[in-house]
């Protein structure tokens, strides 16, 4: 199988965790088509996409351009599938061929945690809290910097968390 050194979308790099370049074979020709892990941060990026330049630098130096369609793969990972139809196979000379009946198909989410995912890229969420305090502590709550209460209160959740685990 050939190996992909880096993908862009759109003209702006994506970090992957780990790919799968291919010719997928159906009865109506051919279909070039990369899967790619990414980080959750990527998949709220580009989910509302539905098409998208892709530029795919292969580990031997060939540089790959193409349209391709894109979807979000349901699965443990986050996982994106970008498709490009009706390719001349010729023209990707040692990708593998995948159809339908194969035994053979790419895994690649093998060895890969969520975990390992978010060492590199961190979503942040919002969250709204409702609670109840004592009025001297709401008034502190109020005079603080919303960065600073960001920080405390992710601080002490893992301090809560590392100390139950």
């Amino acid at each position: 199988m050939v190996g992909v050194r880096s993908v862009k979308i759109d003209g702006e790099d994506i970090h992957i965790f780990n790919s799968a370049l291919y010719l997928f074979e159906s009865s109506t020709g051919y279909a070039l088509e990369l899967d790619v892990i990414v980080s959750e941060i990527a998949i709220k990026k580009y989910k509302k996409e539905e098409m998208v330049i892709t530029e795919i630098e292969l580990e031997d130096g060939r540089i790959l351009s193409s349209f391709m369609s894109v979807k979000v793969l349901p699965g443990g990972l986050p996982q994106l599938n970008f498709i490009s139809e009706q390719v001349d196979p010729l023209e990707y000379d040692g990708l593998d061929r995948v159809d339908e009946n194969s035994s053979w198909f790419p895994n690649i989410e093998a060895g890969i945690t969520l975990g390992d995912i978010r060492k590199v890229e961190m979503p942040i969420e919002e969250v709204n809290l409702k609670l109840k305090l004592p009025i001297d502590q709401v008034e502190w709550l109020k005079k603080q910097n919303k960065k600073v209460l960001n920080d405390i209160i992710s601080n002490y959740i893992y301090d809560q968390w590392k100390e139950r685990s």
